[in-house]
């Protein structure tokens, strides 16, 4: 069977995992999995089967402790896709769980109908694939802000955008965010661990309205960004603060990819710019 490598160019899009197969024989078909792929940004959106029935959690401070184990227990993480001898390495610098042992290395290689990712530093298998999406425009924000010093990844996809905000709390490196949560002082304290977003969602005409989050209370919310100011790089994204009160957060452009089109520009500054 012929295989062939892809490059990063080539692996712009929007992928789905089917499968997981670990060293020590387990596997995992049923976990969602969403990879979505810029010019070299990237965002990755991991939920495990038996979510619990979030509704009527409207805000961060909502969550009761027994809405908080399954939460912990999701995977997410924004950054910049590398590529050196051989190996592709997705560079993590948001990420919903503890900062791992391990580096996110793998070699890839694609097969007629799937592609393959294999570990570096555990021989992990996962098994890829593309889904049907318009690739046009296509834009990636690298984001942060200055006064907390949070930074946060936000792409757009055709008609698709992936946002990922890093928490403020500071989590400690090589453990499972589970047992975080499990240990922390008080409820507030396991609430801001679990403070990180990693959303996807669809843009209709001027809504960008999100359908799947690590934050439960994000979906159905609207996103909406818009520039306030390209030419000083200001975003502002629609937000609301962990009591539930609406909250416009202000972002820095660090550094961005793609077209700048494929985001709004604020209506009352747009003949300035």
């Amino acid at each position: 069977m012929t295989t062939m490598e892809p490059t990063i160019e080539g692996l712009r899009g929007l992928w789905s995992r089917s499968l997981i197969d670990w060293p020590d024989g387990r596997s995992d078909r049923e976990t969602f999995v969403n990879w979505m792929q810029g010019p070299s940004f990237y965002l990755d959106l991991r939920q495990p089967t038996g979510r619990p029935d979030y509704r009527g959690v409207e805000h961060l401070r909502a969550l009761k402790p027994a809405d908080l184990g399954w939460l912990a227990s999701q995977e997410g993480f924004a950054g910049e896709l590398h590529y050196a001898d051989g190996f592709f390495e997705w560079r993590r610098e948001i990420d919903f769980q503890p900062q791992a042992v391990y580096s996110d290395q793998g070699r890839l290689w694609m097969e007629p109908d799937k592609m393959v990712e294999e570990g570096k530093d555990i021989p992990y298998i996962e098994h890829w694939h593309r889904e049907p999406v318009g690739l046009d425009p296509v834009c990636a924000l690298r984001l942060d802000d200055s006064a907390t010093g949070a930074r946060a990844y936000l792409m757009r996809l055709g008609s698709l955008f992936m946002y990922a905000r890093a928490r403020s709390a500071a989590v400690p490196a090589g453990l499972h965010l589970q047992d975080c949560v499990a240990s922390a002082a008080s409820l507030s304290e396991a609430q801001d661990l679990l403070d990180c977003e990693i959303s996807q969602g669809v843009v209709s005409g001027a809504d960008w309205i999100i359908q799947r989050s690590s934050l439960p209370f994000r979906e159905t919310r609207r996103l909406d960004p818009v520039w306030a100011g390209r030419r000083s790089g200001t975003m502002v994204l629609s937000d609301i603060s962990p009591e539930g009160k609406p909250l416009a957060r202000h972002w820095q452009v660090l550094d961005a990819q793609g077209s700048l089109d494929a985001f709004p520009v604020a209506e009352d500054i747009r003949s300035a710019l």
